[in-house]
Parts: structure tokens; sequence; C-alpha cells
């Protein structure tokens, strides 16, 4: 007995001496998507300010595919010793466990929370030409009236978009086509070409077409207004459900069996970094919003979206091959 407990206090030292010498070589943060999208702008952010702080190189690889398997397989593999880290998001963490056919790796099994790092408000557009409603009240009732014929655009099945317009026809009972394209810029296109009705993505895309007049807000998917778009009402005003919320969100999760006090340190770190000048005006710049919390926060936020994302995926019957 006295031997397996010094066993243990031994084990217990070794990994704080590891933990207090870490990092002392580069880290690497894999982003889960092609360069370009909102993934690469937030990882990029975080990974320069962490460069600094930690004394050590933190950089970004981005690793597409899959709805974003092919990089949380690589990661899920990989050494759980805080040397390798990678950017979750509501896709791959809330939605592609019941979405996904054949998933390779487990979700909550697999991969531990560090912090959730941005919220990104998305929107619901409309073509400001093809459309004539104002605001979702008003493309609900259009919908409705005209069944099946009003079509959405999404960068893809098991997209955000793609959720937040099925979780919108969920509640409101509606019958609106989904389109399903490879990426937010060719479904964007179609819309502003108006061979779309709508779409649903992060203000970051569809900002300046709001600006110019061809795209037209009609809610947010926000809790609440967004300072880019203060006269646009949020879905939760205009439906009258207090808790809906399709809000899109970035953070960083490890492989399972990372070292807590190595979790809690780069924890620390992140939120440092989310605080700093840099990072606050680069996150105002695109409408993203600094989450701070701890690691275990993230977890619990985590599984409460899995909850909320669940049910639109078994309603919808969405499948990702």
């Amino acid at each position: 007995m006295k031997k397996t407990l010094a066993a243990i206090a031994l084990l217990l030292a070794s990994i704080a001496a590891f933990a207090q010498g870490y990092p002392h070589k580069p880290i690497r943060l894999v982003a889960p998507f092609a360069p370009g999208g909102t993934s690469e702008i937030v990882a990029r952010s975080i990974a320069q300010e962490l460069t600094t702080q930690l004394g050590q190189t933190v950089y970004v690889e981005n690793k597409g595919g899959g709805a974003g398997t092919i990089a949380m397989t690589d990661v899920a593999k990989s050494p759980a010793d805080g040397y390798t880290l990678i950017i979750g998001h509501i896709g791959t963490l809330a939605v592609n466990p019941f979405a996904m056919v054949n998933q390779p790796y487990d979700v909550n099994r697999d991969f531990v929370p560090v912090a959730l790092l941005a919220r990104v408000p998305n929107l619901f557009v409309v073509n400001a030409e093809r459309v004539p409603a104002k605001d979702l009240k008003e493309f609900i009732a259009l919908a409705k009236s005209k069944p099946g014929e009003l079509n959405y655009g999404s960068a893809g099945n098991g997209s955000a978009g793609h959720l937040a317009f099925e979780y919108l026809k969920m509640v409101t009972g509606t019958d609106i086509v989904h389109v399903p394209y490879r990426g937010t810029g060719p479904q964007l296109q179609d819309l502003l070409g108006g061979r779309l009705d709508a779409t649903s993505a992060g203000t970051p895309a569809l900002l300046p077409h709001i600006k110019s007049g061809k795209l037209r807000a009609i809610a947010v998917g926000t809790p609440d207004r967004i300072a880019a778009l203060p006269d646009t009402a949020t879905a939760a005003e205009q439906l009258g459900i207090a808790d809906f919320e399709t809000t899109q969100w970035y953070g960083i999760i490890a492989p399972a069996g990372t070292p807590r006090e190595i979790v809690l340190k780069l924890n620390t770190e992140i939120n440092k970094a989310l605080r700093s000048s840099h990072v606050t005006q680069r996150y105002a710049s695109d409408n993203l919003s600094v989450s701070i919390g701890t690691a275990d926060d993230f977890g619990a936020f985590i599984r409460k979206e899995q909850d909320r994302w669940e049910k639109v995926v078994k309603k919808s019957g969405m499948k990702i091959e």
C-alpha cells in the first residue's frame, strides 16, 4: 500500500514538474478547415498572442476536409502532451457527433476542453430583390404561404448555416428547401446572383453585402442585438422564443489524457490573450465576441450545445457522409 501511494505521489510530482517546464518547444494549433475562414482568424489571433506570452512559437496548421474530421482524427491520435491543440467549433463538437456517419473518434472521450475563444453572431438574410420580406416574421409568413417554394443556401451539410435554418424550420413548422454548397463563398455568389432566396451565415461574410443593399438582414441569431446592425431584431424577439439562438462559436481542445496542470496553464494564458488589445481589436473588426471562462466552463458549454443541436439533427434527418 505504501509503495502504491509512493508511486502515485512520484507520478503526480513528475506531472507537476513537467507542467512547470511547459512549454519548451513549439505548439501546433490545428485549424480544421481551409484557409480564409473565421476559424483561421480566431486561430491566428490567439496563436500570435500566445507566442509572445509563452516564449515559444504557437503555429497554426490548416488541415481541412471531411467537415473537420480529418483534422480531428489526426489530433485525437497525437501525443497528449500539450504540444498539439485544435480549434473546435459548433460543427465538430456539437453537430458531427450526431450527424456524422461512422465518425472515427468520440468527441467526449477522445478530447478535453481547454478554453472557449469566441462567439460569432450569425444572421438570417435574404436577397433584397428576390424576397420582399422586411423581417423574420414576414419571411416566415411568406414561407408558410408558399410551402416548398422558397430555398436557402448553406456552406454544406452540417454547416452552421444549415443548422441555423433547420432549427428555424423546426420551431416555425415551415417548408424551405435546403441547397448545400461546398463553402460559404459559392453559396453566397448564388445568393447575390438571385439564384437563392436566403441564407444564414456569420457576420464577417454577410455585412459588406448588407451594407451594399444586395442582401437584407431579417434577424440576428444571437440572444441580443449586435452593434453592427442595431435595428435588426433577434430571431428570439421576433419568434417569441426566449432561448432561440444560433450563435457560432470556437474554442480550443486537446487530446484526452493531456495533464490537467497543462490544461489549466493553457486556459490561464488563453484568457490572458483574449483580454489583450490585439485580440479584442481583431475580434471587434469582425464582430466576434470574446469568451472568458475556465476549462470546466467550456466543457459544460459543449454539453449544453450538444443537447440543443442533437434535437435539431434528429428532427431534420441531417446526415454527413
